[in-house]
């Protein structure tokens, strides 16, 4: 007869989970708290706690200041990243939310250490996005969320991103040269959508509209078929009201 294997417990590292109780009760006191204080609360032996204190010292997770242990600039970090992720899940939900009401891709970018960044994308099967067949970072001029965030920057970081990327048509519909498209971001209203007809890619219609959040320059774009072009302006203004509505909200943040 077969023995049955015993079942094996997971095993825990007990000096991190020592460590995770010291954090958590200094946590708990904002002006910070002595090791003595510490240790009982976390039921730990003095020594154990002064060593493990120590330890989370020296790595940044503990500050100790006027005989008081208070969390450390490790910690903030851990903070702010858990508060990014929850706004990059903000933002992921409205956009596939959008995605299903608009029923077309939607794009979200931003314009970041002088460079365009394609941040999130959301598409389905039915809203396949466009494929991108040439460097997003580079070809700005010929898509309209790059030049959305064109339209958003200063005239010296403009030109500057321009001097980077030069401008070079992508396709017969792109803007022909570098003139000819800072007379089009000079023409442009700052809080108004941005549209290209097969400028990027043919066979495509795009539409993007800027989002002012503090010094950040943000857009959201979309994009249909260009046999179906008569569903770009409708849905464009749709997704500007859905927008505003999300600012209004203040659920809605860029810092990502």
């Amino acid at each position: 007869m077969a023995t049955a294997t015993p079942t094996v417990a997971p095993t825990l590292i007990g000096s991190v989970q020592r460590a995770l109780r010291l954090l958590e009760s200094v946590g708990s006191h904002p002006d910070g708290a002595p090791a003595k204080q510490l240790a009982r609360e976390a039921g730990l032996p003095l020594p154990t706690a002064y060593h493990l204190l120590r330890t989370l010292a020296h790595e940044g997770y503990l500050h100790r200041e006027r005989g008081v242990y208070v969390l450390g600039d490790a910690v903030r970090r851990l903070e702010r990243a858990d508060l990014a992720r929850a706004r990059r899940h903000r933002i992921t939900e409205a956009m596939n939310r959008w995605r299903d009401l608009l029923g077309t891709p939607v794009y979200f970018g931003v314009y970041r250490e002088g460079e365009i960044a394609l941040v999130s994308v959301a598409e389905s099967p039915a809203a396949p996005a466009v494929a991108p067949w040439a460097d997003f970072r580079q070809t700005a001029h010929a898509h309209a969320l790059g030049q959305c965030l064109l339209s958003q920057l200063d005239d010296a970081t403009r030109r500057d991103h321009l001097d980077r990327h030069p401008v070079r048509p992508l396709t017969p519909h792109s803007v022909p040269g570098r003139r000819a498209l800072l007379e089009r971001l000079g023409s442009l209203d700052r809080m108004a959508p941005v549209v290209e007809r097969q400028e990027y890619a043919l066979g495509t219609v795009c539409a993007a509209v800027p989002i002012t959040v503090g010094a950040t320059a943000a857009a959201m774009a979309i994009s249909v078929p260009f046999q179906q072009q008569e569903r770009l302006q409708p849905a464009i203004e749709r997704l500007r009201r859905e927008i505003g509505s999300l600012l209004n909200s203040l659920t809605f943040s860029i810092s990502i």
